[in-house]
């Protein structure tokens, strides 16, 4: 007997969609570097910069400090800082709405924490484990959380926070709250097959979602150029027909100038945009990397010439800001940060019992 055919069978196949030209496919991929390149720099007062400059120079001198708690044995486990990259985090973050849109992040999360105006108390005290830690010290340096500031972490595992960021970016779409998420990655987790998948179903269901590749050149240990056959990463995006744009991560109004420019195309409904933010950790990977795969020479070079708080003060005194100002703001960070180290050492440790709260015990 003749099997009847099923619906599916019968059904038409779908006429793929015309395609378009080179020309036309280059350009509105393109379309957010022309715009940014038109005027790559944000266009500051003295004001706005000063408090960009102060956010910067208080996560400089927080992980200065978390250093050297973390030589002294007060923070355990892994601790990943982000000296060199803040301009990174600051840049964008500034530019978010803070309580409306989500971010989140890998392992080195304390710098992109203090950009959304999180106590550094607390973050301190999540660090060397205490009771008073945003996570009641059982998150450490890898994975700190607050849904109160939608900061969604702070994840261990490479990429995994990608496919976490195309969720939160659904649900700003879902509960239609005009949220976006902003979904860091390092140069070495934009190998990792989840981060395409992300950007795969982010760009068919037009989620508002920001990629950053935090290019920092050396991901855990290997040089970008051998481990990468495409060093471009804005360009990655083109697959699934996301625009890129390829950013200064050294230069704090750049940052924020191409946050102005990525910020606004998703807003308005275009769909997920994936941004390059060339930057440089003058830290090894993690406090127990001595980083012997670059020279002591490139370190300094890049300190030197290319530090991003030093071009932000360079251009505060352009804007006519006294120098006796910012040694006076960088004397009171110091103190904010002793503060905060005094106050996580001077907390207690969790309770024994603090090991049964926040744990899920469920049968489904």
């Amino acid at each position: 007997m003749a099997k009847t055919p099923s619906a599916r069978s019968a059904s038409p196949k779908r006429t793929p969609a015309p395609k378009a030209s080179a020309a036309e496919s280059n350009s509105s991929l393109n379309i957010l570097q022309t715009e940014f390149e038109k005027d790559k720099r944000f266009k500051a007062d003295a004001d706005t910069l000063l408090h960009l400059y102060e956010q910067m120079l208080l996560i400089r001198r927080f992980e200065e400090k978390a250093g050297q708690l973390y030589g002294l044995g007060l923070i355990g486990g892994f601790c990943h800082l982000y000296i060199g990259q803040e301009a990174v985090a600051i840049g964008l973050q500034s530019a978010a709405e803070p309580g409306k849109d989500s971010v989140i992040t890998g392992y080195r999360d304390h710098g992109h924490m203090l950009a959304y105006g999180i106590d550094p108390n607390i973050i301190m005290a999540e660090l060397t484990g205490r009771q008073a830690g945003i996570s009641h010290g059982k998150g450490g340096s890898m994975h700190m959380f607050s849904t109160e500031h939608k900061f969604f972490g702070g994840h261990g595992i490479v990429g995994a926070q990608v496919s976490l960021g195309g969720g939160l970016a659904f649900a700003h779409k879902y509960n239609e709250d005009g949220g976006l998420c902003i979904a860091y990655f390092g140069d070495g987790a934009a190998n990792q097959g989840q981060v395409y998948e992300t950007m795969n179903m982010a760009a068919l269901w037009d989620l508002p979602i920001v990629f950053v590749v935090e290019n920092n050149q050396y991901a855990m240990g290997t040089a970008v150029k051998r481990s990468s056959a495409e060093v471009e990463f804005y360009k990655r995006g083109a697959a699934f027909r996301i625009p890129g744009m390829d950013v200064d991560g050294m230069d704090v109004l750049e940052v924020r100038q191409a946050a102005e420019v990525a910020f606004k195309y998703v807003r308005e409904g275009n769909g997920p945009v994936l941004m390059e933010c060339n930057t440089y950790r003058y830290r090894g990977h993690s406090m127990s990397d001595p980083a012997k795969y670059r020279t002591r020479e490139e370190v300094q070079d890049v300190r030197e010439n290319h530090d991003p708080i030093e071009r932000a003060k360079a251009d505060l005194l352009k804007l006519g800001v006294e120098e006796d100002k910012l040694k006076d703001m960088d004397k009171a960070i110091r103190a904010r940060v002793a503060e905060s180290a005094d106050f996580a050492e001077n907390s207690p440790l969790p309770e024994p019992g603090e090991l049964y709260t926040d744990v899920l015990v469920e049968e489904y």
